[in-house]
Formats: structure tokens, C-alpha cells, sequence
């Protein structure tokens, strides 16, 4: 897929661009006359039916053409031997459904992540399930407690400072929280990876997402991280090799364009994961060149096994993106579409759903922040440190 530059990475918006986007000039939206006063329902409704009309006939053209012209010839557009269109096979499916799904030789992990941010006190806690539909196989968690005290100094006044410059520096506009980035991004990644390889019991895993995600080559800028992510990520892709991960929301429209050209039942393999694992490596700011030679190593050698595949469960449910290891990508495919079969409208693999609804009964936001609001009772109801931005958020 080609690799634009995004909004955010150095250029501005041309007046071409918008005109391309909303068909229109920008001073147009602007000049407030060209609004409507009040909300026309009938001018409303019939806006909104010609534009969808007209928008979905010209994207079922786009489909048909994506289908004969692309799709037919994945194998010579990519130069991947294994790449193409393949039906699911309905015995297999049966199979996957009777001797894998149902028999609990399928798990899947998923997480959550529940945060409490105050001035005295960050707590961060990671929730993590394994699920099957024999039952929940583990539940994992880590709570992380991020403090800075103006106590024990023997100038507490240059300390009060200090606490109040790190504070400034953590929060300022336009600054990350890298700290904060890191257990939320960067260790949940790492956790549900390793979580999956190392304490799941089932033959077969399914992950959310990618599996060498970019917070995990690039160890969300913290080293030891990437050091242990790279260990994690050889051994699961070069050892295990049974697994297959599925993102919850495909944001790439040019995978999106190729998966609403399938039908249902199908599935095609596109392209392996290593040129947008390395694309990514090459831009990333490392400390040395050493470092960014091993996560390079790392991407030639193991991200070229992972196979990038699409799939359609059924004719109401929207394509899915899938990532599996090269010799196990066909079983790899089936087992996800069977699982979605379970829940055909959606079109998403169901086992993932029950580990997500399995880790949000156990770490749910609302039982953690119920938690914390207790400790701030129990420490003397302290609310003033509590966020009301926050709470008033929560409330909507």
C-alpha cells in the first residue's frame, strides 16, 4: 500500500486538498451564510440519501474493477507465491469448528488497561485474559504506581521545585507522557504477547492486532523493552508458529478497499509483514545504528514469515485483516472465519469477544476506579486530587 504523508508530519493542508476531500473551497465552509439555520429534516435526510447513493454505486464499481483487475492476480502484482484468492473450504470449516474451537484447543488473549492520573498519585493497571470456549484458562495483572514526593530532602524547597519543573515537563502543551505511553502502549503489547506464548495451554492462540506491533519494535523508546519484545517475538513466530492475530478495526483503506471486493467466504493472502515492519524501523529515531541494525535483523528474518491476509465471513459483515505465520496461514484463516461464522453480522472472531467481555468483568474501569475512590475515602476522602474533567466525561 502506499505510504502518504499524514497529517501532523510536517505539511500543511492545500486548498487542493480540501477541495479534493469535500468538494468545495474552504472559504465556502467558512463564509457562515452557506450554513443552514436550524436542522431542515427533509433537506437533512435527502443530503445524506443522495450523497450515500451515489457514493456506494461508484464504490461498487471501484469493487468490481479491484476484484478483476487486482484481486485475480495478487500473485503477480505481488511476486508472493502463496499470495491469491481462496474460498473456504466448508469441511474444513466444520473441522476447525468440532475438533479445534469447540474441544478448547483455541485460546485468545486480549487486555485492558484502567488508569487513575492525580496530582499526588498515576496508578496504571493491566488487565489481561485467556480465553477458550472451554472456560477462562488465566487472568494476569499488574498494577504500576507513579509518584514523585517533595519529602526527604534536605532543601525541601529545591524539591518542591523540581516536583513542580517534572510535573510541568510531563504535562506541558504538545508534550507526550512517554512514561505513561509506555505502560499503556508499549507493556500492554508486550504483556498480551507474552501472556499468549507463555501461559495460554491451547495449540492454537489468537491475538488483537499486529503482531509485531510498532510499540514492540520500537520498545515505546525504552530499550530493556525492545530487548524483551524481540526475545518474546522470535520465539512465538520462529518456535510456536500457531497463532493468528486479528485487528478490531482495520484503519488501512487500502487493505479496507481490497477486503469489500470478496465475497463471503473467501479470504486472500496479500503480502508479508516485513516492508511495513522495515518502513518503520528505517524512520524510527534509535539510539545507535547498532540497535536499529538488530530490530532490522529482526524484521528480515521473522516478519517476512507473517503472512497480511483478508477475510469475509459472510455478505452483511465487513472484511477482517488477519496476520499468520507462512506454513500454517490456510488453518490460520479458517479457524478465525469460523469463529466468526458464531456471529455473522459482525463478522469478527467471537473468541476474541468473550476474552474481551471475560477481562472487562474482571478489570473493569468501573471496579477500578470504585477501588481508588474507596482509597481516597479510606485515606481521609482526599477528592480534591481526583480528576473532575475526568468524572464529568464518565458521566456522559
Amino acid at each position: 500500500m502506499a505510504r502518504g504523508v499524514t497529517a501532523g508530519q510536517g505539511r500543511f493542508i492545500g486548498d487542493d486538498d480540501y477541495r479534493s476531500g469535500f468538494d468545495e473551497d474552504l472559504e465556502t465552509t467558512l463564509d457562515l451564510d452557506t450554513w443552514s439555520i436550524g436542522l431542515d429534516i427533509e433537506k437533512l435526510i435527502d443530503g445524506i440519501h443522495a450523497q450515500v447513493s451515489s457514493s456506494a454505486t461508484a464504490e461498487e464499481a471501484i469493487q468490481a474493477t479491484v476484484r478483476t483487475g487486482i484481486l485475480r492476480n495478487l500473485k503477480e502484482h505481488t511476486k508472493l507465491d502463496v499470495a491469491g484468492v481462496y474460498p473456504a473450504s466448508e469441511k474444513r470449516l466444520r473441522t476447525v469448528f468440532e475438533a479445534l474451537l469447540f474441544p478448547g484447543r483455541v485460546e485468545a488473549v486480549t487486555s485492558i488497561v484502567a488508569s487513575h492520573d492525580s496530582l499526588p498519585l498515576g496508578i496504571t493497571q493491566l488487565g489481561v485474559a485467556v480465553v477458550g470456549y472451554g472456560g477462562t484458562s488465566g487472568t494476569f495483572s499488574q498494577r504500576l504506581f507513579r509518584k514523585k514526593l517533595a519529602t526527604g530532602d534536605e532543601d525541601p524547597v529545591r524539591s518542591a521545585m523540581e516536583c513542580m519543573s517534572e510535573r510541568h515537563e510531563r504535562s506541558g502543551m504538545g508534550r507526550r507522557d512517554n512514561l505513561s505511553m509506555l505502560a499503556r502502549r508499549g507493556l500492554r503489547d508486550y504483556a498480551e504477547r507474552a501472556i499468549l506464548l507463555d501461559k495460554a495451554q491451547a495449540e492454537w492462540r489468537v491475538g488483537q492486532g499486529n503482531p509485531c506491533t510498532r510499540e514492540l519494535l520500537s520498545g515505546s523508546g525504552y530499550p530493556r523493552l525492545l530487548k524483551a519484545s524481540l526475545k518474546m517475538l522470535r520465539k512465538l513466530i520462529g518456535e510456536h508458529k500457531k497463532f493468528v492475530f486479528v485487528p478490531h478495526a482495520m484503519e488501512e483503506r487500502g487493505y479496507l478497499t481490497l477486503g469489500h471486493a470478496l465475497l463471503a467466504g473467501e479470504y486472500a493472502i496479500i503480502r508479508t509483514l516485513e516492508s511495513d515492519s522495515a518502513y518503520f524501523v528505517e524512520r524510527w529515531s534509535y539510539p545507535s545504528e547498532e540497535i536499529r541494525s538488530e530490530v532490522l535483523d529482526f524484521v528480515r528474518n521473522y516478519c517476512r514469515d507473517i503472512l497480511i491476509g483478508l477475510f469475509r465471513s459472510s455478505a452483511n459483515a465487513p472484511p477482517c485483516l488477519f496476520f499468520a505465520h507462512r506454513e500454517y496461514v490456510h488453518v490460520a484463516a479458517h479457524i478465525v472465519m469460523a469463529d466468526s461464522l458464531i456471529h455473522p453480522r459482525r463478522g469478527f472472531p467471537m473468541l476474541l469477544d468473550v476474552a474481551d467481555s471475560s477481562c472487562r468483568g474482571v478489570f473493569g474501569t468501573d471496579t477500578f476506579q470504585g477501588l481508588v475512590q474507596d482509597a481516597y475515602t479510606r485515606a481521609g476522602g482526599k477528592y480534591q486530587y481526583l480528576n473532575e474533567r475526568h468524572g464529568r466525561q464518565r458521566e456522559r
